[in-house]
């Protein structure tokens, strides 16, 4: 894993999508095309601005999927992560080739129809962050590190549940559905590419656990260490916990 940290959350998006974009072209220039998973959020918003816009990519050669959404929330909701990729990523490129989880389906078919469809080919390179519980997608601790399927249908602890009225997405917890479809931890893992960007303060801690504690399904996002090809990318506040030793990190 390799660690990047820079002084400001701006900086930071700017190199992540800098490296995210140069992914996606090798991938285009290699096989025609790119297989990409998309994370959304709070943390995501200044990367994803700096991708879609100020990076020369081939949106018409790339394929989208996107690792989570509530189970039952309507696509009009602030909170859909639905809604968040279509006006965050897919209107501002014109993106044609993707494939949104439908939580307001039948949701054991949406999971199969988008299992079957991410596992065609290899996916290219993932997007992910860390939530404040330390989850990956919407895999709350204890995550499921064994199940193959996929695309899974999860339940939100309180934490997570927490975190997205902190966020702004809902005004109270009894809003946020307590259920979710989510890629699996394994699936992620399926990815030849990941790069994970943490900004803010507020996970200064999962940061720690995930990269200096066991990997545990306690911190989900601690299994991210036992990929091949991972960069994450920290803001000053996000490691500001970190061991020296751990900031210099490039094996």
């Amino acid at each position: 894993m390799i660690i990047r940290t820079f002084e400001t959350r701006l900086d930071m998006a700017a190199a992540a999508a800098a490296h995210a974009a140069a992914a996606m072209r090798r991938s285009i220039l290699d096989a025609g095309g790119a297989r990409i998973v998309v994370a959304t959020g709070a943390s995501q918003l200044e990367f994803l601005e700096e991708l879609t816009t100020n990076q020369q990519v081939d949106w018409q050669r790339v394929t989208l999927f996107h690792l989570d959404e509530y189970v039952g929330l309507s696509i009009e909701h602030p909170a859909s992560f639905r809604k968040y990729i279509l006006e965050r990523v897919i209107r501002r490129t014109n993106l044609k080739d993707y494939l949104l989880l439908d939580g307001e389906g039948d949701v054991p078919e949406v999971c199969r129809r988008a299992g079957e469809a991410v596992s065609a080919k290899p996916v290219d390179v993932a997007f992910v962050g860390i939530g404040e519980n330390g989850h990956l997608a919407f895999n709350d601790p204890p995550a499921d590190f064994t199940t193959d399927d996929p695309y899974i249908i999860v339940h939100l602890d309180q934490a997570c549940r927490r975190q997205q009225v902190g966020e702004g997405w809902f005004y109270s917890v009894s809003e946020v559905p307590e259920s979710a479809i989510s890629m699996s931890i394994r699936q992620i893992l399926k990815a030849r590419e990941i790069i994970c960007v943490v900004p803010e303060a507020r996970k200064a801690v999962p940061v720690k656990a995930a990269l200096e504690g066991p990997i545990t399904p306690d911190v989900p996002a601690s299994v991210l260490r036992e990929h091949q090809k991972v960069t994450m990318y920290l803001d000053r506040a996000s490691a500001a916990l970190l061991q020296p030793e751990t900031l210099v990190r490039s094996d």
